[in-house]
Protein backbone atom coordinates (compact mmCIF):
# COMPACT_ATOMS: atom_id res chain seq x y z
CA UNK A 1 0.00 0.00 0.00
CA UNK A 2 2.82 1.91 1.00
CA UNK A 3 4.70 1.50 -2.55
CA UNK A 4 1.52 2.69 -3.91
CA UNK A 5 0.62 6.04 -2.03
CA UNK A 6 4.50 6.59 -3.21
CA UNK A 7 4.06 5.76 -7.23
CA UNK A 8 0.81 8.22 -7.22
CA UNK A 9 1.91 10.70 -4.48
CA UNK A 10 5.85 10.55 -3.66
CA UNK A 11 8.21 13.20 -4.56
CA UNK A 12 9.30 11.36 -7.70
CA UNK A 13 5.68 11.51 -8.83
CA UNK A 14 5.14 15.49 -7.78
CA UNK A 15 8.18 16.22 -10.08
CA UNK A 16 7.29 14.67 -13.00
CA UNK A 17 3.60 15.94 -12.52
CA UNK A 18 5.41 19.54 -12.43
CA UNK A 19 7.06 18.27 -15.32
CA UNK A 20 3.65 17.56 -17.42
CA UNK A 21 2.21 20.82 -16.16
CA UNK A 22 4.80 22.41 -18.12
CA UNK A 23 4.81 20.77 -20.95
CA UNK A 24 0.65 21.96 -20.65
CA UNK A 25 2.24 25.48 -20.40
CA UNK A 26 4.94 25.02 -23.73
CA UNK A 27 1.36 23.62 -25.42
CA UNK A 28 -0.63 26.69 -25.08
CA UNK A 29 1.06 28.84 -27.85
CA UNK A 30 0.30 26.15 -29.75
CA UNK A 31 -2.92 25.87 -29.40
CA UNK A 32 -3.88 29.05 -29.59
CA UNK A 33 -2.26 29.21 -33.15
CA UNK A 34 -4.57 25.75 -33.65
CA UNK A 35 -7.84 27.45 -32.90
CA UNK A 36 -6.57 30.70 -34.72
CA UNK A 37 -6.55 28.26 -37.78
CA UNK A 38 -8.85 26.14 -36.78
CA UNK A 39 -11.36 29.26 -36.58
CA UNK A 40 -11.97 30.14 -40.08
CA UNK A 41 -11.70 26.87 -41.46
CA UNK A 42 -14.42 25.71 -39.41
CA UNK A 43 -16.45 28.89 -39.91
CA UNK A 44 -16.76 28.94 -35.98
CA UNK A 45 -16.47 32.26 -34.49
CA UNK A 46 -16.27 30.52 -30.80
CA UNK A 47 -13.29 28.10 -30.74
CA UNK A 48 -13.11 27.87 -27.16
CA UNK A 49 -17.27 27.70 -26.56
CA UNK A 50 -17.05 24.13 -28.57
CA UNK A 51 -15.03 21.27 -26.27
CA UNK A 52 -14.70 19.15 -29.67
CA UNK A 53 -13.13 22.40 -31.59
CA UNK A 54 -10.60 22.79 -28.69
CA UNK A 55 -9.46 19.21 -29.22
CA UNK A 56 -9.01 19.41 -32.79
CA UNK A 57 -7.18 22.97 -32.04
CA UNK A 58 -4.82 21.47 -29.95
CA UNK A 59 -4.53 18.36 -32.17
CA UNK A 60 -3.57 21.55 -34.77
CA UNK A 61 -0.64 23.03 -32.84
CA UNK A 62 1.44 19.78 -32.24
CA UNK A 63 2.66 19.16 -35.83
CA UNK A 64 3.45 22.70 -35.53
CA UNK A 65 5.23 21.81 -32.04
CA UNK A 66 6.82 19.11 -33.74
CA UNK A 67 8.98 21.48 -36.25
CA UNK A 68 9.80 24.03 -34.10
CA UNK A 69 11.66 21.54 -32.00
CA UNK A 70 14.34 21.38 -34.49
CA UNK A 71 15.15 24.32 -33.09
CA UNK A 72 18.98 23.44 -31.36
CA UNK A 73 18.49 23.92 -27.61
CA UNK A 74 15.45 21.81 -27.80
CA UNK A 75 17.01 19.08 -27.12
CA UNK A 76 19.27 20.21 -24.34
CA UNK A 77 16.47 22.02 -22.59
CA UNK A 78 14.56 18.89 -22.37
CA UNK A 79 16.65 16.77 -21.82
CA UNK A 80 17.71 19.06 -18.56
CA UNK A 81 14.34 19.00 -17.43
CA UNK A 82 13.60 15.18 -17.92
CA UNK A 83 17.27 14.71 -15.91
CA UNK A 84 16.60 17.02 -12.60
CA UNK A 85 11.82 16.43 -13.00
CA UNK A 86 11.87 12.59 -14.32
CA UNK A 87 14.02 11.59 -12.34
CA UNK A 88 16.83 9.96 -15.56
CA UNK A 89 20.55 9.32 -15.44
CA UNK A 90 22.45 11.67 -17.46
CA UNK A 91 24.54 9.44 -18.49
CA UNK A 92 21.62 8.36 -20.63
CA UNK A 93 20.53 11.23 -22.17
CA UNK A 94 22.53 13.57 -24.86
CA UNK A 95 23.21 17.19 -23.43
CA UNK A 96 23.95 18.72 -26.64
CA UNK A 97 21.87 19.58 -29.80
CA UNK A 98 20.39 17.33 -32.07
CA UNK A 99 22.68 17.08 -35.25
CA UNK A 100 21.44 13.90 -37.19
CA UNK A 101 18.15 13.70 -38.93
CA UNK A 102 17.67 10.60 -36.35
CA UNK A 103 18.42 12.58 -33.37
CA UNK A 104 16.16 15.65 -34.83
CA UNK A 105 13.54 13.16 -35.59
CA UNK A 106 13.64 11.34 -32.15
CA UNK A 107 13.69 14.91 -30.13
CA UNK A 108 10.36 15.87 -32.02
CA UNK A 109 9.14 12.92 -31.31
CA UNK A 110 9.78 13.35 -27.54
CA UNK A 111 8.40 17.01 -27.83
CA UNK A 112 5.52 16.23 -29.48
CA UNK A 113 4.73 13.59 -26.69
CA UNK A 114 6.00 15.77 -23.77
CA UNK A 115 3.17 18.84 -24.89
CA UNK A 116 0.76 16.28 -26.29
CA UNK A 117 0.79 14.43 -22.56
CA UNK A 118 0.77 17.37 -20.74
CA UNK A 119 -1.59 19.46 -22.16
CA UNK A 120 -4.04 16.91 -20.80
CA UNK A 121 -2.64 16.40 -17.29
CA UNK A 122 -2.74 20.26 -16.98
CA UNK A 123 -5.75 20.16 -18.18
CA UNK A 124 -7.52 17.61 -16.53
CA UNK A 125 -5.10 19.46 -12.95
CA UNK A 126 -7.35 22.69 -13.77
CA UNK A 127 -10.72 21.19 -14.12
CA UNK A 128 -11.28 17.89 -11.86
CA UNK A 129 -10.04 19.53 -8.64
CA UNK A 130 -12.81 22.16 -8.53
CA UNK A 131 -15.10 20.02 -9.82
CA UNK A 132 -14.32 17.20 -7.35
CA UNK A 133 -14.34 19.57 -4.24
CA UNK A 134 -18.08 20.83 -4.73
CA UNK A 135 -18.55 16.93 -5.19
CA UNK A 136 -16.97 15.60 -2.06
CA UNK A 137 -19.03 19.27 0.10
CA UNK A 138 -22.42 18.67 -1.77
CA UNK A 139 -23.84 17.01 0.90
CA UNK A 140 -22.59 19.23 3.69
CA UNK A 141 -24.28 21.94 1.74
CA UNK A 142 -27.52 20.29 0.18
CA UNK A 143 -28.49 24.11 -0.55
CA UNK A 144 -25.84 24.23 -3.44
CA UNK A 145 -28.51 21.85 -5.43
CA UNK A 146 -31.09 24.61 -5.77
CA UNK A 147 -28.08 26.96 -7.05
CA UNK A 148 -26.84 28.08 -10.58
CA UNK A 149 -24.22 25.69 -10.92
CA UNK A 150 -25.34 23.44 -13.53
CA UNK A 151 -25.67 20.44 -11.39
CA UNK A 152 -27.23 17.55 -12.75
CA UNK A 153 -31.24 16.88 -11.58
CA UNK A 154 -29.67 13.22 -10.67
CA UNK A 155 -28.25 14.91 -7.48
CA UNK A 156 -31.43 15.14 -6.26
CA UNK A 157 -31.97 11.80 -5.41
CA UNK A 158 -30.59 10.80 -1.97
CA UNK A 159 -28.28 7.64 -3.25
CA UNK A 160 -26.77 10.26 -5.60
CA UNK A 161 -25.97 12.49 -2.83
CA UNK A 162 -24.64 9.78 -0.42
CA UNK A 163 -22.27 9.02 -3.86
CA UNK A 164 -21.14 12.68 -5.03
CA UNK A 165 -17.90 12.32 -2.25
CA UNK A 166 -16.68 8.99 -3.50
CA UNK A 167 -17.02 9.90 -7.01
CA UNK A 168 -14.87 13.53 -6.26
CA UNK A 169 -12.20 11.39 -4.44
CA UNK A 170 -11.73 8.89 -6.90
CA UNK A 171 -11.64 11.64 -9.85
CA UNK A 172 -8.57 12.88 -7.67
CA UNK A 173 -7.48 9.78 -7.38
CA UNK A 174 -8.01 9.10 -11.02
CA UNK A 175 -5.79 12.55 -11.73
CA UNK A 176 -3.18 11.46 -9.64
CA UNK A 177 -2.95 8.02 -11.44
CA UNK A 178 -3.10 9.68 -15.12
CA UNK A 179 -0.39 12.23 -13.68
CA UNK A 180 1.85 9.37 -12.49
CA UNK A 181 1.60 6.88 -15.22
CA UNK A 182 2.37 9.53 -17.78
CA UNK A 183 5.58 10.72 -15.80
CA UNK A 184 6.30 7.10 -15.64
CA UNK A 185 5.85 6.85 -19.45
CA UNK A 186 7.63 9.96 -20.24
CA UNK A 187 10.42 8.39 -17.97
CA UNK A 188 10.57 5.26 -19.93
CA UNK A 189 10.46 6.90 -23.10
CA UNK A 190 13.11 9.66 -22.53
CA UNK A 191 16.48 7.98 -22.87
CA UNK A 192 15.30 6.34 -26.33
CA UNK A 193 13.83 9.35 -27.80
CA UNK A 194 16.65 12.02 -25.86
CA UNK A 195 19.37 9.61 -25.29
CA UNK A 196 22.56 9.21 -27.49
CA UNK A 197 22.34 7.70 -30.88
CA UNK A 198 23.70 4.57 -31.77
CA UNK A 199 26.95 5.84 -33.21
CA UNK A 200 27.63 7.92 -29.95
CA UNK A 201 27.10 5.44 -27.66
CA UNK A 202 29.61 3.19 -29.69
CA UNK A 203 32.09 6.02 -29.62
CA UNK A 204 31.85 6.22 -25.79
CA UNK A 205 31.92 2.60 -25.44
CA UNK A 206 35.43 3.02 -27.48
CA UNK A 207 36.77 5.54 -25.77
CA UNK A 208 36.12 3.99 -22.41
CA UNK A 209 37.84 1.19 -23.56
CA UNK A 210 41.04 3.28 -24.74
CA UNK A 211 40.65 4.50 -21.19
CA UNK A 212 40.66 0.90 -19.50
CA UNK A 213 43.71 -0.03 -21.62
CA UNK A 214 45.80 2.73 -21.11
CA UNK A 215 44.85 2.28 -17.49
CA UNK A 216 45.91 -1.33 -18.07
CA UNK A 217 49.27 -0.35 -19.49
CA UNK A 218 49.96 1.96 -16.86
CA UNK A 219 48.81 -0.07 -13.74
CA UNK A 220 51.53 -3.22 -15.80
CA UNK A 221 54.06 -0.61 -15.99
CA UNK A 222 53.70 0.51 -12.18
CA UNK A 223 53.91 -3.47 -11.41
CA UNK A 224 56.98 -4.42 -13.23
CA UNK A 225 59.15 -1.29 -12.77
CA UNK A 226 57.99 -1.01 -9.27
CA UNK A 227 57.81 -4.80 -8.16
CA UNK A 228 61.28 -5.52 -9.70
CA UNK A 229 62.68 -2.91 -8.41
CA UNK A 230 61.52 -3.04 -4.33
CA UNK A 231 62.47 -7.02 -4.95
CA UNK A 232 65.81 -6.14 -5.82
CA UNK A 233 66.61 -3.84 -3.21
CA UNK A 234 65.48 -6.17 -0.72
CA UNK A 235 67.85 -8.58 -1.85
CA UNK A 236 70.13 -6.53 -2.21
CA UNK A 237 70.01 -4.74 1.11
CA UNK A 238 69.72 -8.32 3.01
CA UNK A 239 72.47 -9.93 1.18
CA UNK A 240 74.94 -6.36 2.03
CA UNK A 241 73.37 -6.87 5.90
CA UNK A 242 74.69 -10.85 6.11
CA UNK A 243 78.17 -9.63 4.93
CA UNK A 244 78.54 -5.93 6.34
CA UNK A 245 81.52 -7.20 8.42
CA UNK A 246 83.22 -9.31 6.29
CA UNK A 247 83.12 -7.93 2.86
CA UNK A 248 82.97 -3.91 2.80
CA UNK A 249 83.12 -4.07 -0.90
CA UNK A 250 80.45 -6.00 -1.51
CA UNK A 251 78.05 -3.98 1.18
CA UNK A 252 79.69 -0.51 -1.05
CA UNK A 253 78.61 -2.35 -4.25
CA UNK A 254 75.26 -3.12 -3.00
CA UNK A 255 74.56 -0.08 -1.79
CA UNK A 256 75.28 1.54 -5.18
CA UNK A 257 72.84 -1.07 -6.57
CA UNK A 258 70.19 0.02 -4.71
CA UNK A 259 70.75 4.22 -4.79
CA UNK A 260 70.88 3.32 -8.30
CA UNK A 261 67.75 1.23 -8.35
CA UNK A 262 65.91 3.82 -6.32
CA UNK A 263 66.96 6.27 -8.61
CA UNK A 264 66.12 4.90 -11.91
CA UNK A 265 62.70 3.70 -9.85
CA UNK A 266 61.48 7.11 -8.89
CA UNK A 267 62.19 8.30 -12.21
CA UNK A 268 59.50 5.82 -14.46
CA UNK A 269 57.46 6.43 -11.62
CA UNK A 270 57.44 9.95 -12.19
CA UNK A 271 56.82 9.17 -15.85
CA UNK A 272 53.78 6.67 -15.16
CA UNK A 273 52.48 9.30 -12.99
CA UNK A 274 53.10 12.45 -15.40
CA UNK A 275 51.03 10.60 -17.95
CA UNK A 276 48.19 9.81 -15.17
CA UNK A 277 47.96 13.90 -14.68
CA UNK A 278 48.80 15.05 -17.83
CA UNK A 279 47.86 12.63 -20.39
CA UNK A 280 51.61 12.53 -21.99
CA UNK A 281 53.49 14.65 -19.79
CA UNK A 282 56.65 16.12 -21.53
CA UNK A 283 60.04 15.94 -20.20
CA UNK A 284 59.50 12.88 -17.87
CA UNK A 285 61.94 10.09 -18.19
CA UNK A 286 61.95 7.73 -21.80
CA UNK A 287 60.40 4.34 -21.05
CA UNK A 288 63.53 1.36 -20.52
CA UNK A 289 64.79 -0.62 -23.75
CA UNK A 290 66.30 -4.09 -24.18
CA UNK A 291 69.40 -2.14 -26.14
CA UNK A 292 69.75 1.20 -23.41
CA UNK A 293 68.95 -0.71 -20.11
CA UNK A 294 69.38 -4.51 -20.69
CA UNK A 295 73.08 -4.40 -19.05
CA UNK A 296 72.07 -2.03 -15.97
CA UNK A 297 69.01 -4.52 -15.25
CA UNK A 298 71.73 -7.22 -15.18
CA UNK A 299 73.93 -5.77 -12.86
CA UNK A 300 71.52 -4.48 -10.50
CA UNK A 301 70.19 -8.00 -10.38
CA UNK A 302 73.20 -9.59 -9.72
CA UNK A 303 74.31 -6.98 -7.01
CA UNK A 304 72.05 -8.50 -4.75
CA UNK A 305 73.78 -11.77 -5.50
CA UNK A 306 71.80 -13.57 -8.11
CA UNK A 307 73.76 -15.31 -10.77
CA UNK A 308 72.73 -14.27 -13.63
CA UNK A 309 73.92 -15.21 -16.75
CA UNK A 310 72.98 -13.83 -20.58
CA UNK A 311 73.15 -15.01 -24.16
CA UNK A 312 71.75 -12.40 -26.20
CA UNK A 313 72.00 -13.46 -30.11
CA UNK A 314 70.45 -10.46 -31.31
CA UNK A 315 71.11 -6.61 -32.10
CA UNK A 316 69.03 -4.65 -29.00
CA UNK A 317 69.54 -1.81 -30.74
CA UNK A 318 67.85 -2.63 -33.94
CA UNK A 319 64.80 -4.35 -32.62
CA UNK A 320 61.83 -1.82 -32.79
CA UNK A 321 61.43 0.40 -29.90
CA UNK A 322 58.04 -0.49 -29.26
CA UNK A 323 59.35 -4.39 -29.26
CA UNK A 324 62.18 -3.01 -27.70
CA UNK A 325 60.61 -2.08 -24.66
CA UNK A 326 58.16 -4.48 -23.79
CA UNK A 327 60.83 -7.26 -24.25
CA UNK A 328 62.46 -5.09 -21.65
CA UNK A 329 59.51 -5.59 -19.30
CA UNK A 330 59.52 -9.48 -20.42
CA UNK A 331 62.99 -9.76 -19.06
CA UNK A 332 62.56 -7.26 -16.18
CA UNK A 333 59.50 -9.32 -14.75
CA UNK A 334 60.78 -12.74 -15.44
CA UNK A 335 64.12 -12.17 -13.15
CA UNK A 336 61.72 -10.25 -10.68
CA UNK A 337 59.78 -14.04 -10.37
CA UNK A 338 63.11 -15.69 -10.27
CA UNK A 339 64.14 -13.69 -7.18
CA UNK A 340 60.77 -13.76 -5.57
CA UNK A 341 60.47 -17.50 -5.62
CA UNK A 342 63.88 -19.21 -6.13
CA UNK A 343 65.50 -17.01 -3.39
CA UNK A 344 68.51 -14.41 -3.85
CA UNK A 345 71.35 -16.89 -4.26
CA UNK A 346 69.22 -17.95 -8.12
CA UNK A 347 70.85 -18.78 -11.04
CA UNK A 348 69.26 -17.41 -13.84
CA UNK A 349 69.86 -17.89 -17.21
CA UNK A 350 68.66 -15.34 -19.88
CA UNK A 351 68.51 -16.27 -23.50
CA UNK A 352 67.33 -13.53 -26.29
CA UNK A 353 67.72 -14.36 -29.95
CA UNK A 354 65.94 -14.39 -33.23
CA UNK A 355 64.53 -16.73 -35.24
CA UNK A 356 61.87 -17.28 -38.24
CA UNK A 357 61.61 -14.21 -37.85
CA UNK A 358 60.94 -13.41 -33.85
CA UNK A 359 62.21 -12.53 -31.07
CA UNK A 360 62.71 -15.36 -28.31
CA UNK A 361 62.90 -14.21 -24.80
CA UNK A 362 63.90 -17.43 -22.65
CA UNK A 363 64.43 -16.99 -18.68
CA UNK A 364 65.09 -20.13 -16.38
CA UNK A 365 66.19 -20.56 -12.55
CA UNK A 366 65.88 -23.71 -10.58
CA UNK A 367 62.79 -24.33 -8.70
CA UNK A 368 63.81 -23.58 -5.30
CA UNK A 369 60.58 -22.49 -3.47
CA UNK A 370 57.44 -22.18 -4.12
CA UNK A 371 56.55 -21.50 -8.11
CA UNK A 372 53.33 -20.11 -9.51
CA UNK A 373 51.26 -23.02 -10.47
CA UNK A 374 50.15 -21.77 -14.03
CA UNK A 375 50.52 -19.15 -16.65
CA UNK A 376 48.76 -15.94 -15.39
CA UNK A 377 48.51 -16.96 -12.19
CA UNK A 378 50.09 -14.08 -10.88
CA UNK A 379 50.02 -10.24 -11.73
CA UNK A 380 53.27 -10.39 -13.36
CA UNK A 381 52.98 -13.41 -15.54
CA UNK A 382 48.80 -11.89 -16.54
CA UNK A 383 51.12 -8.43 -17.28
CA UNK A 384 53.49 -10.75 -19.48
CA UNK A 385 50.77 -12.59 -21.36
CA UNK A 386 49.19 -9.37 -21.73
CA UNK A 387 52.44 -7.57 -23.48
CA UNK A 388 53.18 -10.62 -25.65
CA UNK A 389 49.65 -10.89 -26.86
CA UNK A 390 49.34 -7.13 -27.77
CA UNK A 391 52.29 -7.53 -29.64
CA UNK A 392 50.76 -10.78 -31.13
CA UNK A 393 52.68 -13.62 -29.49
CA UNK A 394 53.07 -15.70 -27.43
CA UNK A 395 54.09 -16.85 -23.57
CA UNK A 396 54.27 -20.16 -22.02
CA UNK A 397 55.60 -20.75 -18.39
CA UNK A 398 55.92 -23.59 -15.43
CA UNK A 399 58.45 -26.44 -14.83
CA UNK A 400 60.67 -27.71 -17.22
CA UNK A 401 63.87 -30.26 -17.45
CA UNK A 402 63.30 -34.10 -16.77
CA UNK A 403 62.84 -33.48 -12.88
CA UNK A 404 60.87 -30.67 -13.18
CA UNK A 405 63.14 -28.47 -11.36
CA UNK A 406 63.50 -25.58 -13.74
CA UNK A 407 60.89 -23.00 -14.02
CA UNK A 408 61.12 -21.86 -17.39
CA UNK A 409 59.45 -18.31 -19.26
CA UNK A 410 59.74 -18.87 -22.85
CA UNK A 411 58.22 -15.64 -24.59
CA UNK A 412 57.64 -15.94 -28.41
CA UNK A 413 56.92 -11.84 -30.19
CA UNK A 414 57.24 -11.51 -33.71
CA UNK A 415 59.38 -8.71 -35.09
CA UNK A 416 56.36 -7.46 -37.10
CA UNK A 417 53.48 -7.99 -36.01
CA UNK A 418 50.31 -5.90 -34.70
CA UNK A 419 50.87 -3.15 -31.94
Amino acid sequence: MRDRVRFLLGRRARQRWIHLVLGGALAMPYFLVGSVILGPVTGSTDVFGSFPLQLASFGVGLPIAAVTSLFPLTRPLESAAARWLCGVAADRLAPGPARTRDEKGRTAAWFTLHLGLGGIIAGMSLALPPFAAVLIALPLFAGLRGTRLGLPEVLDHIWALALAPVVGVASLVALAGCAAGCGALLARWAPALLGPSPEDRLAAAEARAADLAVRNRLARELHDSVGHALSAVILQASAARRVLDSDPEFVREALAAIEDTTRRTVGELDAVLGVLREGDAPGTAPAPTLGADLDGLLSRTRAGGARVTATVDADPEALPPLLSREAYRIVQEGLSNALKHAGERVAAEVRIAVAGGDLEITVENPVTGPAPSRPGGGHGLRGIADRARLLGGTVTAGTAGPAGDIWRLYVRLPMKGPA
